[in-house]
């Protein structure tokens, strides 16, 4: 069916609210019968930040529905349907069904994948009760299909850096304003870190609805304090754990869940924010995979980590954090790269300079024009980084395997979520 859908409009992405429009209102609206949302753009964290929403809100005992893009290894991960304690992803008959009954409406149709399955995706939030939903945007925010919602709860935009210039435009503020058209009236707005160039369109565009901003950095503050998170606004100050999800960056995005859910979320405590921050989950952010086929292919005593991140800033913060962990547990450090060719991955491996031993580049299969492996190799190398090209993760693991290492080395995996996606794939532990 998903194959189907894709041969309903020419094209991949092409970036319109009118289509998807059209088909809610075939299927009677269902963006207007929805839980309270809490929508949420940018182009790093944005994951994470609903990952840590998710989880303080079911520690609370509440329920949340949430929808992200893309999924890693099936679609349905991208649907999770809210339930009290743990929601659960979408079940494959409901998901058939809820596609069919899109497709029918649609009725051929020109329309994205990503809008029909949007709408197919809302279509099952309103039919089924929580207490809110998480609605991520798929790209940008102003023409994204989730950008139906009138009035939100609230909208969350996490930093904003380079990524997808092609569809946003190329430069900061172009990005920025896509990005701010979340931005309801009568809803606040929740604005994580950002340079002088997005804070002035988001400031724009919110004097433009009459919306409050609530900033990072203005409005909330968190610090690392003696093992600590602490979070400070105006009504006061939390002492809580530092996230579950590993590195500096993620006490960011904990800052901006807290601020949000603390301002629109009155039944969340303090209880449930420690819960949830210990507890938070989200694939592919740091992630130690420590069981499954590839993980008995690794050097004796070796760590193996992957991250989805792939653009300028998520090599940064990913570098930031792989130092962080070179300097209470040191290792050689072996980066393993997939990169699609759209991305600028001569600007994410530069932050790796002088702190990976080596990097082996992989290719990324499947239909997403990705690098070959030789290109990323030659893109390390440009970086002061020694590297080899392999064809598959199986063969970059044994090479490695077969070296003599005086201390095991830290693996990473990274360089793109598609590329992450095959690796939980193949080492048979895909999310749940």
């Amino acid at each position: 069916m998903l194959e189907r859908f894709l041969g309903l409009h020419p094209r991949k992405i092409d970036l319109s609210l009118g289509r998807t429009f059209d088909l809610l209102a075939k299927l009677g609206h269902p963006e207007q019968r929805l839980p309270p949302v809490i929508h949420v753009a940018g182009t790093n964290g944005k994951g994470s930040t609903v990952a840590l929403m998710r989880a303080m809100i079911e520690a609370s005992g509440a329920s949340a529905h949430v929808y992200t893009s893309p999924h890693l290894v099936r679609f349905h991960e991208r649907i999770r349907l809210g339930a009290p304690g743990r929601g659960q992803l979408v079940g494959e008959d409901m998901l058939v069904d809820a596609f069919q009954r899109c497709e029918d409406a649609n009725a051929g149709a020109a329309i994205t994948m990503f809008e029909i399955t949007t709408v197919a995706a809302l279509l099952l939030f309103s039919e089924h009760p929580a207490d809110y939903l998480l609605l991520e945007v798929g790209l940008g925010g102003r023409y994204d299909s989730t950008n139906v919602i009138e009035t939100p709860l609230a909208s969350v935009i996490t930093p904003v850096s380079f990524d997808h210039p092609e569809f946003l435009g190329r430069t900061i503020a172009e990005i920025a304003s896509a990005k701010a058209g979340i931005i309801k009236r009568g809803a606040p707005a929740f604005i994580g870190k950002q340079s002088v160039e997005a804070l002035r369109e988001f400031e724009r565009e919110a004097r433009r609805t009459q919306t409050t901003l609530c900033l990072a950095e203005r409005e909330f503050t968190a610090r690392e304090e003696s093992g600590r998170l602490v979070y400070e606004d105006a009504q006061g100050l939390l002492d809580l754990p530092l996230p579950r999800l590993p590195g500096r960056h993620q006490i960011d995005n904990a800052a901006l869940a807290i601020a949000c859910l603390r301002q629109v979320a009155p039944g969340i405590d303090a209880a449930a924010m420690e819960t949830g921050l210990a507890q938070a989950e989200w694939p592919v952010r740091l992630q130690r995979l420590t069981r499954g086929a590839l993980v008995a292919r690794l050097p004796k005593g070796a760590e193996l980590w992957l991250d989805g991140g792939h653009n300028e800033a998520g090599g940064r913060v990913l570098a930031e954090a792989m130092a962080e962990f070179e300097e209470q547990s040191p290792r050689p450090l072996v980066l393993v790269c997939g990169s699609l060719a759209t991305k600028d991955t001569a600007a994410f491996l530069k932050h790796f300079s002088g702190l990976a031993r080596e990097l082996l580049g992989l290719p990324i299969h499947g239909d997403h024009a990705g690098r070959s492996a030789q290109d990323i190799a030659t893109l390390a190398q440009g970086a002061g980084i020694p590297a080899a090209a392999c064809e598959t993760i199986e063969q970059a693991l044994d090479l490695l395997a077969a070296n003599e290492w005086t201390v095991a080395p830290r693996i990473l995996i990274c360089g793109s979520l598609y590329l992450a996606g095959e690796i939980l794939a193949a080492n048979g532990t895909p999310p749940d």
